[in-house]
């Protein structure tokens, strides 16, 4: 019955991992991301918003809702004691983890006040928790949201399409920068990183003579 009540109050009160990773006072990243003990930690089994990440409310109206998320997730959990159980490791080198607050666990916690989803195609641990989130339209469910790896997902593709060369032979990336208008060849040591935003005024060119009669510098001169 404590238990119950507690769980009502704060929804703190259910089986916590061992604690065999990083524990200590939580720092949040994002809606998903921590730093524990000094140690990042990338919660297992859960996908929060990431933080540039938009909704729409039940309005149509535009929401930033994984800042909301960020900032939920700050005023419940940051600076409370964490425990860690290290299921894995990211390719950010990231400590993949279930944590624990005062007894229950933190994903289980999130997914349930409707401030993530459950990350399915790595645990089904928290599926049943963001359906009944959804059903009662807590958090992220009151409107529409994308799911963040979809989101993520495009978020690349969109940098890959606005970073592939140009149509048929225009590889020369134009790059406007501190030092002004310069083009970089594909052989040039910083063409790798160049990135073109045609936003910005950038461009691609077909050939270092095109680039020359719009006003262009090589990068080497």
């Amino acid at each position: 019955m404590a238990c119950f009540a507690l769980l009502a109050l704060v929804g703190l009160c259910a089986a916590a991992p061992d604690p065999t990773g990083p524990a200590g006072r939580l720092v949040v990243v994002d809606g998903d991301t921590f730093d524990v003990g000094g140690e990042r930690v990338r919660l297992h089994g859960v996908d929060a918003p990431e933080a540039a990440q938009r909704c729409e409310t039940p309005g149509g109206a535009d929401w930033a809702c994984g800042d909301w998320v960020t900032q939920e997730v700050t005023l419940r959990f940051a600076g409370r004691e964490a425990v860690c159980a290290e299921v894995d490791t990211d390719r950010y080198g990231r400590i993949v983890a279930r944590c624990a607050i005062e007894g229950r666990d933190l994903g289980e916690a999130i997914v349930s006040a409707g401030l993530a989803l459950a990350y399915e195609e790595y645990s089904d641990a928290y599926v049943n928790h963001e359906r009944e989130a959804r059903d009662d339209g807590r958090g992220i469910w009151r409107g529409t949201v994308q799911d963040p790896a979809d989101w993520r997902r495009g978020r690349r593709e969109a940098r890959a399409e606005a970073n592939a060369p140009a149509p048929g032979e225009c590889t020369i990336k134009g790059n406007v920068s501190g030092g002004g208008r310069i083009y970089h060849l594909p052989q040039d040591p910083f063409y790798g990183r160049t990135k073109i935003d045609t936003g910005k005024g950038e461009r691609w060119f077909c050939s270092e003579a095109e680039a020359r009669r719009a006003g262009w510098r090589h990068a080497g001169s």
